[in-house]
């Protein structure tokens, strides 16, 4: 029976262990500020990302990985015989779904492509227990199951403190994000069914803070949780606010805490703040 190796894009919230000891693939998106181009872990880190974004011109551009990046990866990780399971993030907020696709269509190696319909640590949950199932010697179906299983069983909530990003990104009108910056509004993004909802705008810290004490309580009352994850952009104060809501309810639950990846901080602005967890 073939081996089957996992090859995911960058925007996956995997820890360096997680990549090592599963032997994920990792193919990176771009980034460019300013006219220079960065690759995702190669010229630049989820850390050093958010103080070159403040001090750009311009909105950073982010990028797809290029066909081409896919193909090879695909080819070198069939040398030996194995098939492939490409995951990706939502196609919502990328084509880089369409790219592995294309790719795998153009590789020698048998290529699985799933869309996770999600990303960062909500889909490095996903991919963690694929590895999983296949090291167990479960089949590519298999581990798409499993997927699925721990996506219909995840939430992702993102509290959005600045709109000028999403607004110089032309996700929202410029009159929108002027009168919002006015107003002082905040914003609550809920990742679900691969698309991103607004489940709620109010005026202030405290509205997000209301907000992110009923998503705690929604936490506590629901089935207790496998996983959690906390990623931000230098959000620092609210993610200690965050983690502390947490341990309160879960004393014992490992929380990881990341700044999110270049891609998704692009969109998200400074002082961003994401719940990610999926339960039993």
């Amino acid at each position: 029976m073939s081996k089957v190796k996992i090859v995911c894009d960058s925007s996956a919230g995997l820890t360096e262990e997680d990549i090592k000891k599963y032997n994920i693939t990792i193919v990176p998106l771009t980034v460019m500020i300013d006219g220079t181009i960065y690759v995702e872990r190669e010229t630049i880190s989820n850390d050093e990302f958010p103080q070159l974004m403040k001090n750009a011109k311009s909105l950073p551009k982010t990028s797809q990985p290029p066909i081409g990046k896919f193909v090879d990866a695909f080819d070198k990780l069939g040398e030996d015989g194995s098939e492939v399971l490409c995951v990706t993030m939502m196609e919502s907020i990328s084509g880089t779904v369409h790219a592995a696709e294309q790719a795998a269509t153009m590789s020698k190696t048998k290529v699985t492509v799933y869309d996770s319909q999600t990303t960062d640590q909500g889909m490095a949950f996903q991919i963690v227990e694929a590895a999983k199932v296949l090291e167990a010697g479960g089949s590519v179906d298999d581990a798409v199951a499993k997927m699925k299983d721990v996506l219909a069983k995840s939430k992702l909530y993102l509290a959005i403190d600045n709109l000028d990003n999403l607004v110089a990104g032309g996700r929202i009108s410029k009159f929108a994000g002027a009168l919002s910056s006015l107003l002082n509004i905040k914003v609550m993004l809920q990742v679900a069914g691969g698309q991103i909802h607004i489940i709620m705008k109010g005026r202030g810290t405290k509205a997000i803070h209301k907000e992110w004490d009923r998503i705690l309580k929604e936490m506590a009352d629901g089935p207790k949780p496998v996983k959690v994850g906390i990623s931000h952009v230098e959000g620092n104060k609210e993610v200690e606010r965050l983690k502390s809501g947490v341990e309160k309810i879960y004393p014992d639950q490992k929380i990881t805490v990341r700044e999110t990846v270049p891609i998704i901080a692009t969109h998200t602005g400074m002082g961003a703040c994401c719940l990610l967890y999926y339960t039993e």
